[in-house]
């Protein structure tokens, strides 16, 4: 019975610990979303970078631009939604849903767009 016991706490600990990994979001940056684009919608990502741009309030989210340095005119800023806000200028970490090929209509669509994210500042 206590062999029993142990190998099921030993099982049950292991099952925790993948799946805490399995939650994990991936690090990336602005330019391997565009590289890797395709293979990536509804993973949860996380960046850390810049705020260029915010538009408030806007189908009931924020709507924030991040740049981190990576990629070429035109693929090197993210656009990002969420309930959180950040000023321009901001240093943040982000975390969220990647979609692929979102279109709100009128005009707005977004090759690729991070979703539901979190928003971090980073303190110095």
């Amino acid at each position: 019975m206590q062999r029993a016991l142990i190998g099921l706490a030993a099982a049950l600990a292991c099952l925790g610990s993948s799946l805490a990994i399995a939650e994990q979001p991936e690090q990336k940056t602005i330019e391997a979303l565009y590289q890797e684009k395709a293979n990536l919608s509804g993973h949860q990502v996380q960046l850390h970078g810049k705020i260029v741009k915010v538009n408030n309030a806007i189908m009931n989210r924020n709507f924030l631009h991040l740049q981190d340095g990576t990629g070429k005119e035109g693929k090197n800023d993210l656009t990002i939604t969420s309930q959180d806000t950040a000023e321009v200028g901001d240093e943040v970490i982000v975390t969220g849903t990647i979609a692929v090929d979102k279109d709100f209509g009128a005009g707005y669509t977004y090759p690729i767009l991070l979703e539901q994210a979190t928003v971090a500042k980073v303190q110095h």
